[in-house]
């Protein structure tokens, strides 16, 4: 048999290389001298001889401090978000929190393109107030412990078992939004949405809670704790820390997240 004198040769494709996710800034913009918080912008050279490239001299956030960051919808400093009502429509930013088509539900994420839940204070499936477990049975991201089921009354009984899966499942079928694609978020993009500039709470009021924020200061990641599988990462938003719970403790809140809608 004859062989075509190409048929050997190895052909090879140079691929473009992905994309790099775009992601928030920290909402930092204050600099220090050493001894004092000194202020700062993308400009400022008073903290540059002794205490260079500090956070907020850099970025969108100071950006933002010197009008020249553009934005699709509004935000503190580098921010960039919008409303979205549970219908899945842009709202403005004046809108009001409710359960009607056309209320705010949700926060988009300009900057990252993520959408976000928005806590409720009524008591139903999405309270702010309701805690879960963590607890996953797909073996390829449980990190080898699915965490645990959890009990019905953590989450106010509107769950037969209050854990991070059962609340994604029921809040895809309320299609939220206008999504049936809600997950919980990794402790990347968990972290992505934490105010630096903020504490208490650490996070942007006027685009994710309609009231207090304390029930909700803690909050599940999808993302295992490497050391050990019996616990994962949670974002603390009282403060913007990380840091690890066992996947069995039920008194931590979720919030989902949908990369569309």
């Amino acid at each position: 048999m004859r062989h075509h004198p190409l048929a050997s040769l190895l052909i090879f494709a140079v691929l473009p290389a992905a994309a790099a996710p775009t992601l928030n800034d920290t909402g930092q913009t204050t600099c220090f001298d050493g001894s004092s918080m000194v202020g700062c912008s993308e400009t400022s050279t008073g903290d540059s001889s002794s205490y260079p490239r500090q956070d907020g001299r850099f970025g969108r956030d100071a950006l933002a401090g010197a009008a020249k960051l553009t934005k699709k919808g509004a935000g503190d400093v580098g921010f960039d978000y919008t409303k979205i009502a549970n219908d899945g429509s842009a709202l403005p930013d004046t809108a009001t929190h409710g359960t009607a088509a056309k209320d705010w539900a949700c926060t988009k994420d300009n900057t990252t393109g993520l959408v976000w839940e928005v806590k409720t204070t009524d008591g139903g499936l999405r309270d702010q107030g309701w805690y879960y477990s963590w607890y996953s049975t797909d073996s390829n991201s449980n990190g080898g412990n699915p965490g645990y089921p959890g009990h019905d009354f953590n989450c106010g009984y509107t769950l037969s078992q209050c854990n991070t899966s059962a609340y994604v499942a029921a809040v895809n079928t309320k299609s939220l939004c206008g999504s049936n694609k809600w997950r919980v978020p990794s402790v990347s993009e968990l972290q992505g949405i934490v105010h630096f500039g903020k504490m208490v709470p650490s996070i942007e009021p006027s685009f994710f809670e309609p009231s207090a924020f304390s029930n909700s200061s803690w909050s599940w990641t999808a993302s295992n704790y490497a050391p050990d599988a019996g616990f994962a990462w949670v974002v603390y938003f009282t403060d913007g820390g990380v840091y690890y719970g066992n996947k069995g403790y039920d008194g931590i809140t979720v919030r989902v997240v949908s990369s569309s809608q």
